[in-house]
């Protein structure tokens, strides 16, 4: 790799011209994923694409001026300490305040790359025009927030916050809540029938880590396969599926833990068992209160749905193990 100190008037205007096509690129690319969820916000990206496109216009002018039509095979990619971009595919399904912050990241470093260029050129002409782009890339922030303003309607906004807060759900509430209920349900029978089968805490404690880790890995390979998020919207099929395997597993390791408690302690089977019983009620209230939030589940309904499966897990893993 090449250092910055090393390229010629050239390479630097050949890198900045890939530059500014690439992020071109990237912007088009927010501006379709953005399209469908929040429009208004896509428009924004639009006009920012094409913004950067009159930049790579004027930069491939003043190089034919002075180069010719050739361009050197060099990219930002060859130059040591340069800015580096996300693969776009790295890109697809973000939240949009973090789109939007990857854009005031890219615009800040493309001013730092131009404010440094045009005092390595001696050329006046590309040394003012290296300098004009920095300035440009320095009020993209207030000329990003000019066209939110003027593209953002406040009915706008209130689709988007609407959207954001379906995808929110879609995307980690849904995959959460599926995995809490899962292992804090699912993990029930075997831990107590485990319990009342052997009464000791240490073992009772290995079948519910056992059961509690399992169900995670089952949980989240099931989830990440089950839908690529494409056609759903509902995001990174991966990051859903470690949210709903690490739910999993914190759903069963809840009630799991108390078994802790030494068996050599009087009553230690009692005292940890009865302490597994309130954190299992405290796990079915929390996860009626989040269908009740979130799933448009009325409170009630929930807590029946909830608390009665629950009991009948519960009570099917004692009975099979006092048997």
């Amino acid at each position: 790799m090449k250092s910055f100190a090393d390229l010629s008037a050239r390479e630097i205007l050949a890198v900045a011209i890939a530059s500014e096509e690439e992020d071109s690129r990237i912007y088009s690319t927010f501006a379709e994923d953005l399209a469908e969820r929040y429009p208004a916000s896509s428009k924004v990206f639009e006009e920012m694409a094409e913004e950067e496109k009159s930049h790579r216009h004027m930069l491939l002018q003043i190089y034919e001026e002075r180069f010719g039509p050739n361009l050197p095979p060099i990219r930002r990619d060859d130059v040591k300490g340069f800015l580096k971009r996300r693969p776009i595919w790295l890109t697809k399904n973000l939240p949009l305040e973090t789109i939007r912050k990857e854009a005031e990241n890219m615009e800040f470093q493309a001013a730092r790359f131009y404010e440094k260029a045009a005092g390595q050129t001696t050329d006046v002409a590309i040394r003012t025009l290296l300098g004009d782009l920095a300035e440009v890339e320095k009020g993209h922030g207030k000329h990003a927030g000019e066209l939110e303003r003027a593209l953002l309607t406040e009915e706008a906004r209130e689709e988007e916050a609407t959207t954001n807060h379906r995808m929110f759900v879609l995307q980690f509430v849904q995959p959460g809540l599926a995995g809490l209920m899962d292992g804090s349900v699912s993990t029930l029978a075997p831990l107590f029938a485990a319990a009342f089968a052997t009464h000791s805490n240490w073992q009772t404690f290995l079948v519910g880590m056992a059961a509690s880790i399992g169900a995670g890995i089952s949980m989240g390979f099931a989830e990440a396969l089950s839908d690529d998020g494409a056609l759903t919207g509902r995001g990174s099929p991966w990051l859903r599926g470690a949210i709903c395997g690490l739910m999993t597993t914190l759903g069963g390791l809840g009630h799991t833990l108390p078994y802790l408690v030494p068996d050599s302690w009087a009553n230690a089977f009692w005292i940890a068992t009865g302490i597994a019983g309130v954190v299992v009620f405290i796990e079915l209230w929390v996860i009626a209160y989040i269908r009740a939030r979130y799933m448009d589940t009325p409170f009630l309904q929930a807590v029946f749905q909830i608390v009665l499966g629950g009991a009948i897990v519960l009570a099917a893993g004692i009975l099979i193990g006092a048997a």
